[in-house]
């Protein structure tokens, strides 16, 4: 998996979905890039222009910002510069939830362990179900 720079440097815990970890602008070009596969900058601009009003120059600023970032990637095709996620949605939140873990377990493990489970089994007492699995799949995979 190509690795990008830590995304939840500037983690936004009152901000909703990927809001949390990307800026809105940032957000929009993104679902842009991960809808299309890939993009020149006009296009992700008529894109997002359908949902919000912005400048060609701005667009252009957030893909260069995401491009540093190490969230997409750019190569020039007949005169044109073509964007492409470089990573997938699913990988991207993947990435974002193993940091935000981390970052809490760091914290105290087991004050993270017990709340994660409480809030979960609020929230999807199927995926309580799920987990339990995982669990046992891998403590019998540690033993071999």
């Amino acid at each position: 998996m190509f690795m990008v720079k830590r995304l939840t440097s500037a983690f936004k815990p009152h901000k909703a979905g990927l809001g949390m970890v990307l800026g809105d602008i940032e957000r929009l070009v993104m679902d842009v890039l991960w809808r299309r596969g890939e993009a020149t900058g006009r296009q992700v601009l008529e894109d997002i222009g359908k949902e919000k009003s912005l400048a060609f120059t701005t667009i252009l600023t957030v893909m260069d910002r995401l491009l540093k970032k190490g969230l997409i990637r750019r190569v020039k095709k007949e005169g044109l510069f073509v964007y492409t996620p470089s990573m997938s949605k699913d990988e991207f939140v993947r990435q974002v939830s193993d940091e935000v873990l981390q970052g809490i377990f760091d914290i105290s493990a087991s004050s993270a362990a017990s709340s994660f489970v409480d809030i979960l089994y609020k929230t999807s007492p199927e995926e309580i179900e799920r987990l339990s699995r995982l669990i046992e799949e891998r403590k019998k995979a540690s033993k071999k």
